[in-house]
Formats: C-alpha cells, sequence, structure tokens
C-alpha cells in the first residue's frame, strides 16, 4: 500500500536552508581565519629564521683564527630569541658549535643549498611531543665553507592554534544555534499573515459568500494570493447564486406539467365520462409528458456535453447550404408569421459538427421569430473576422433585452422577463444548448442588443482554404 508522505514544511524548509548556508557559511569562515594564522605563523617562523641565518652568516664572516673564538661569535650571534636551536658544522662535518643539548640527528633535512638563506630549504619535522621549523643551509666565507642547521620551536604556535580552534569552534556553533533560532523566529512570525488568512477562510461558509479577504493588510508576497482568492470566492458566488436559481427554475418548470397533469386527472376522474372525454384527457396528459421527457432529454444532452461525454465530429461546413437548407425548413413557420428571411455576407466554409450547426442555428431562428413582430425580416450575416474566424449573426428587430440580462440569457431556465415567461412552450433551454455546441465545436457565442435589434453572433474556426 502505497503512503503519500506531506511535504516538509514551509518553516522547516527555511530553518534548513538558513541552517545549510549558516554551516557553510561558518565552515569556510573558520577555516579562512585558520589558514590565515597558520599563514601568519609560518611567515613569522620564517622572517626569524632569516634574522637568525644572517647573523650566523655575519659570525660566520668574520676574521677568526681559532675555533674557540668562532665558537664565541657563534654563541654571541643569537640572543634575546626564545626557542630557537641552532647547530654549525665544517665542510667536513666536524662539529663546531651548538647552542643547545638538542639532538640535531632527529631532524631530516633536505640537502643544504648554498646560500646564506632559501625558503624552499625550509621544513617541518615533528620529534616526539615537540614540532619545530627547520632550516637548513651552507654559508661560504673566505675561508671555509659551513653547514648550519636551525631549529626553532613551534610548540607556543601549536599549543595556541589549538586552544584557538576550540573557541572559534564553540563560537561559531553558538552562532549557528543563534542564527537558527532567530531564523525559525522570523519564519513563525512572518508566516502570521498566512495563519491570519486562514482564520478568515474558515469563516466563509455559503451562507456569507459575501466575506472576501482585504487585500489592503497583507504583505506585498501574499497581494496576488488574496487577489486570486477573492477573484475564486467572486466566480463561486456567481456560480452558487445560478445554482440555487437553477434549483428554483427547474422546480418551477417540473411543477407546471406535473400539476397540469394532476389536476386534469382529478377532474377527469371526479365522475364519470364519456370515452371521448377520456381519450381528450390522455391525450392532454401525453403532451404534458411530452414536454417533460424533452425537458429531461435537454437537460441530460446538457450535462453530458458540459462534462465532455459526447464528443462532435466536426466536418468542414458550408454557409450558405446550411443556412439555405435552414431557411426552407422554416420557410412555412415564416410565412404564417409574416417574417422573411435575408442572408448576407459572403459565401464560407467552416468547421463544425453538422447536426449541432442545424440545431444550434434552429435553436436560434426559431428564438428570433418569437420575439420578431409581423412584417418584420431576420437576417443572417456571414463574414471573417479579423482573426481568421468565420462570424455568424443572427438579428431580429424587437423590443431591446436590457444589458443587466444579456450575461444570463445563455443559462438553462433564465428568461429576461415576465412578459417573455411562457410565451411558447419552450422550457428555457434552448440558448443553453446553444452555448453547449458552440463551445463543444471550439467556438463562442455572445449577444447585443440596442433600441431596435438583438443580435446573436456565432464564432467558429475556418479552414486554412476557406472559400
Amino acid at each position: 500500500m502505497k503512503v503519500n508522505k506531506r511535504p516538509l514544511s514551509l518553516t522547516f524548509r527555511v530553518v534548513l536552508f538558513v541552517a545549510v548556508s549558516t554551516i557553510f557559511s561558518l565552515t569556510f569562515l573558520g577555516i579562512l581565519i585558520d589558514t590565515s594564522i597558520r599563514h601568519h605563523f609560518i611567515q613569522q617562523d620564517i622572517n626569524e629564521l632569516k634574522v637568525i641565518s644572517s647573523s650566523i652568516n655575519e659570525a660566520l664572516s668574520k676574521n677568526t683564527d681559532s675555533n674557540e673564538t668562532l665558537t664565541e661569535e657563534l654563541s654571541q650571534a643569537v640572543s634575546g630569541h626564545h626557542g630557537v636551536y641552532y647547530q654549525v658544522s665544517d665542510q667536513k662535518g666536524n662539529f663546531i658549535y651548538a647552542n643547545a643539548a638538542l639532538n640535531f640527528q632527529h631532524f631530516t633535512t633536505a640537502p643544504a643549498i648554498e646560500g646564506d638563506f632559501d625558503i624552499e630549504n625550509i621544513t617541518h619535522q615533528d620529534v616526539g611531543k615537540f614540532s619545530y621549523r627547520v632550516l637548513a643551509t651552507t654559508y661560504q666565507t673566505p675561508k671555509a665553507t659551513y653547514k648550519a642547521t636551525i631549529a626553532i620551536d613551534m610548540s607556543f604556535h601549536t599549543h595556541f592554534l589549538t586552544q584557538f580552534r576550540q573557541s572559534l569552534g564553540a563560537i561559531m556553533i553558538g552562532a549557528a544555534v543563534l542564527v537558527l533560532l532567530a531564523g525559525w523566529f522570523a519564519v513563525h512570525q512572518g508566516l502570521n499573515p498566512l495563519r491570519g488568512l486562514s482564520k478568515k477562510m474558515r469563516n466563509i461558509q455559503t451562507n456569507n459568500f459575501e466575506i472576501r479577504l482585504d487585500e489592503t493588510n497583507v504583505p506585498i508576497e501574499l497581494l496576488n494570493m488574496v487577489q486570486s482568492f477573492n477573484l475564486m470566492l467572486d466566480r463561486l458566488q456567481s456560480e452558487f447564486l445560478r445554482l440555487s436559481n437553477f434549483s428554483t427554475d427547474i422546480a418551477h418548470e417540473l411543477r407546471t406539467p406535473l400539476t397540469n397533469i394532476i389536476t386534469q386527472t382529478q377532474v377527469g376522474l371526479s365522475k364519470p365520462r364519456a370515452s371521448e372525454e377520456y381519450q381528450e384527457l390522455l391525450f392532454s396528459n401525453l403532451e404534458e409528458l411530452d414536454r417533460l421527457t424533452n425537458m429531461v432529454r435537454d437537460m441530460l444532452w446538457l450535462a453530458k456535453t458540459q462534462n465532455g461525454l459526447i464528443k462532435p465530429k466536426q466536418q468542414i461546413l458550408n454557409s450558405q447550404t446550411e443556412i439555405e437548407a435552414l431557411f426552407e425548413y422554416f420557410d412555412a413557420l415564416a410565412e404564417e408569421a409574416n417574417i422573411t428571411f435575408v442572408r448576407q455576407g459572403d459565401d464560407v466554409s467552416f468547421y463544425c459538427d453538422k447536426l449541432h450547426f442545424r440545431q444550434l442555428l434552429s435553436n436560434l431562428l426559431s428564438n428570433a421569430i418569437r420575439y420578431t413582430a409581423k412584417g418584420l425580416s431576420i437576417v443572417v450575416k456571414t463574414e471573417v473576422t479579423v482573426q481568421g474566424q468565420v462570424a455568424i449573426s443572427i438579428s431580429n428587430l424587437g423590443d431591446k433585452i436590457p444589458a443587466e440580462h444579456l450575461p444570463y440569457l445563455f443559462d438553462r431556465f433564465y428568461r429576461p422577463d415576465k412578459s417573455r415567461q411562457r410565451h411558447s412552450e419552450g422550457a428555457g433551454l434552448g440558448l443553453a444548448i446553444v452555448k453547449a455546441m458552440v463551445e463543444a465545436n471550439s467556438g463562442e457565442v455572445t449577444v447585443t442588443s440596442d433600441d431596435d435589434k438583438t443580435t446573436f453572433k456565432v464564432l467558429f474556426n475556418a479552414p486554412p482554404n476557406r472559400v
């Protein structure tokens, strides 16, 4: 069984990042400081070796005729230097002088290089518990050549470095702990606005959708999130109101035919009647049941379409052919209403499911016929937009639809005013079906209405080689 692990908390992520950054920075700083101090001690020892080497060279260069005099000069050559040891011998290796009882045989020195001082000939030697920096060199005088080994005790430096590293480590650990605590506190305080927003979000219920998060009292980093959340609430409130209105409308639409059926049946059964009367009652009930069946069928089709269960079979259609076929279909109805059809614009091709196009255009034409006065005309115009889409508009002369109703015309069971309620046998699903069919075919439908004309415009994609 797979267990989904919860993602790491924001606090832990930020503190972990701060911890890694702090440890890396302090470690790098500690290494840099330690390297600098060690380099300082090395340079200090080198300078001291250079001074001592120069003093020994000066003592050896004096015009002395005996070893006793040379020994005296060498004993006085280095003074005031603590922890400095040196040994001088002649070219044959005969011992001349050593300033301390230090066994120089323990030093493994590189071959002596000619010259009084050479930094490349300085080595680091460990003898027992002690560490020394050792210089092996030669001195050339007019009388002879001498070999010298000079050693500086590094115990003080080593002891200082050990204590310094311990102190520096303790300071860095303390600093890291303080930085982590400060980082945790800063993140915890920084997330307070989020906790406040979360508390306000929990108070939002379906009965108080009017609550909105205050955009002026949040940090700039949370402004986009608050704005997006408020926009989401606006959409949810709008859809919730539409759903509530839809529930009310559908209850009303279903109640009317059911009430008619029940009332007519009760009246028919209230006393014995002739077979013709019962037959008339059954026909009346059949009409109401037929209306209910059509309503349920349309609602089921809308639900399937909006959930992607019905896939249109798009093909290239010709506007003139399809519009003329529908004009011929509605010719009798238009003649009865004393309305004429007018086709304008170019003959163009577009992508759409043929059955969908005929049904949606039939709904728009029947809607236009319903609200067009006798003696007027309905104009169907085709054109190609700047964006390359095919636009088919259906315009009819009639009363203006108020602007506040236009956004809701394509909602199920919506009617702009009471004067249009029950104007026909329709259930208020025609325009909703039009919108669903257009969107299923990757199109768009809009409506505009002014003082004397209402226009529905449908946009479809055109083929690359449209006619």
